[in-house]
């Protein structure tokens, strides 16, 4: 269930992809939340220097281990404007981070940049069940999800 802590920090998200697509990178946006409510780390693509490993939801996995306990990982949520690409959703898995919310799914994805005319990407789109197990997961978030395709838009067809 998605609760009013939730948005606000989905929306922080959605924040960070709009600033991301304002310095020309791809408009995806995360944070990761402690169990106590603070946020602990927050980060946008920056996939526009051709390193498309540089999602913020890796970056969270990766200064989650240097910096977490692994109960405290456990304990942690990981917000992000769009649901994790395989390789995210793999490195969330990996560090042992907790549960994960979303505001986009990547089925919604998938039909935005179809709609939009966009060449699938070479990574299959899998839902982050289909990569990893034993992990809340909650989204899309229909109201978001309606920003965060705009942003979309916005990238592959300008304003």
């Amino acid at each position: 269930m998605i609760s009013n802590q939730d948005i606000k920090h989905l929306r922080r998200c959605v924040e960070l992809a709009k600033q991301a697509l304002e310095k020309g990178d791809e408009p995806f946006g995360s944070v990761l939340v402690s169990a106590e409510g603070d946020v602990l780390f927050e980060d946008h693509n920056h996939v526009a220097s051709g390193d498309h490993t540089q999602h913020p939801e890796f970056a969270i996995a990766r200064w989650a281990a240097e910096n977490l306990s692994p109960e405290d990982r456990s304990r942690a949520t990981v917000y992000t404007s769009g649901e994790h690409c395989p390789m995210c959703a793999a490195a969330h898995g990996w560090v042992g981070l907790g549960r994960i919310v979303y505001a986009s799914s990547s089925e919604q994805l998938v039909q935005w940049l179809n709609e939009f005319g966009v060449k699938p990407s070479r990574v299959r789109n899998l839902p982050i069940q289909d990569v990893i197990r034993d992990t809340q997961i909650d989204g899309p978030v229909p109201e978001l999800a309606e920003e965060v395709r705009e942003l979309h838009r916005r990238l592959h067809q300008g304003s």
